[in-house]
């Protein structure tokens, strides 16, 4: 998979530029401040429907412009597809396929694959646990398109239920008790989505493990054991520990799936949920917070037995996040080992033509002389790389390939 073609309109700093793209490896070079960023995560955002950089579409749009527009195209084998998206201000963004709208933007997710390392990486190992879920997320929708709906339908719940326990909250504390029928209805239904997305989760940590394990090996020559677990809030609650582990803080993780053992079934699942909501409902009746779902989950992450988070250094933390990257890359190329996970569970579009694109922004100019080495000699045989970097002198010898200059909205064949 590459792409051969991207055309911005008033996104970001571009009012409007066409960058021609061939397989291989791609450096965007140029100061800082230039658009060399804002070229990748428009691709990105065709890829996942969402910023690395922010949370918000609206930043996305040029000052002063009404709506953003991100044209690409997509080349699988001896098949190209053009995904064009629509990014709006004060209404819904509009994409299309081949020139035809579609119904929804999420419906063109899963025709272009992207794996992106960035400054932000560092975020996934030092900080707090939603850049983690994130992590997850993004990487469940590029393997199971249809699951961005399932992620859609949780927000939309959890949205519903938490004013209703605010709402609720405050008739406690008044005169007249609240009517908690509704809020049954609700946790019916948060515990029927959450359930499939911990359930997809938990597959996807297992797939996950054995390839973070060897991409540490790699980056770090060797110098550690990395692992990675799940760690849910729904068990913080049944297993009892004290209120400050419903956020995940000290629950135990949950062991991935064994090999040949399976995930936990959604409907297991479910019937969890619903009585870890039971267990912690006064509690949040007193807070007007959700206290317990996929939205409290969190992914651990381990060193050497210890955990990354406040014992691995500045370097050890950049190769674990780099890491996770490469076992991202890895499993959309590869797929799953047959022995490590459900193989009904995954979306089976894998191998060459489906090879994600690679985009290194700006990250060679974190990384000492010995990482930016080990990690170019594993990116160089992916069938396209981009590279954005400010110094070109950054770039690795074995990264060498085809140079576009970046300056003031334009972008031209160095």
């Amino acid at each position: 998979m590459h792409v051969s073609h991207l055309s911005l309109l008033d996104f970001r700093s571009y009012t409007q530029v066409d960058v021609e793209l061939e397989p291989g490896v791609t450096t965007l070079v140029g100061p800082n401040g230039q658009g060399k960023t804002n070229l990748v995560e428009a691709l990105g955002y065709v890829a996942t429907l969402g910023s690395h950089r922010v949370s918000s579409d609206a930043a996305l749009i040029r000052a002063g412009a009404s709506r953003a527009v991100v044209r690409t195209r997509i080349v699988r084998g001896d098949r190209a597809s053009v995904v064009e998206i629509e990014i709006a201000q004060g209404r819904a963004n509009r994409a299309q396929l081949n020139r035809s709208p579609v119904q929804r933007p999420r419906d063109v997710l899963g025709i272009a694959r992207t794996v992106l390392f960035a400054p932000e990486d560092l975020v996934l190992v030092k900080g707090d646990p939603d850049a983690r879920r994130r992590f997850l997320d993004d990487l469940t929708v590029l393997l199971l398109p249809r699951m961005a709906g399932v992620f859609s339908d949780y927000e939309r719940v959890l949205r519903q239920r938490s004013a209703l326990l605010k709402s609720a909250g405050a008739a406690r504390r008044s005169s007249n008790p609240p009517d908690l029928r509704t809020l049954d209805v609700w946790d019916a239904k948060l515990a029927q989505v959450g359930a499939q997305i911990v359930a997809v989760r938990l597959q996807l940590v297992a797939a996950l493990r054995p390839h973070v394990a060897v991409a540490y090996d790699q980056v770090s020559s060797g110098q550690g054991h990395a692992e990675i677990a799940y760690r849910s809030s729904l068990d913080a609650v049944l297993s009892g520990v004290d209120d400050r582990s419903i956020s995940g803080l000290a629950a135990e993780p949950v062991p991935a799936p064994d090999a040949g053992a399976g995930a936990p079934s959604s409907e297991h699942l479910e019937a969890r949920l619903l009585e870890a909501l039971a267990a912690v409902r006064p509690k949040e009746l007193e807070r007007g917070v959700c206290l317990v779902g996929p939205h409290r989950d969190d992914l651990t992450l381990t060193l050497g037995g210890l955990p990354a988070k406040g014992y691995a250094s500045h370097g050890e933390s950049w190769s674990f996040a780099l890491a996770l990257r490469l076992a991202s890359y890895r499993l959309l190329t590869d797929g799953p080992d047959p022995s490590t996970a459900e193989a009904a569970f995954w979306f089976a579009d894998t191998g060459p033509d489906t090879e994600p694109i690679l985009v290194l922004d700006d990250v060679f100019a974190e990384l000492d002389s010995r990482r930016r080495g080990r990690l170019a000699e594993l990116v160089a045989g992916a069938s396209q790389v981009l590279i954005t970097a400010a110094v070109g002198e950054d770039i690795p010898a074995q990264l060498d390939g085809a140079r576009l200059a970046v300056s003031g909205g334009t972008v031209t064949r160095a």
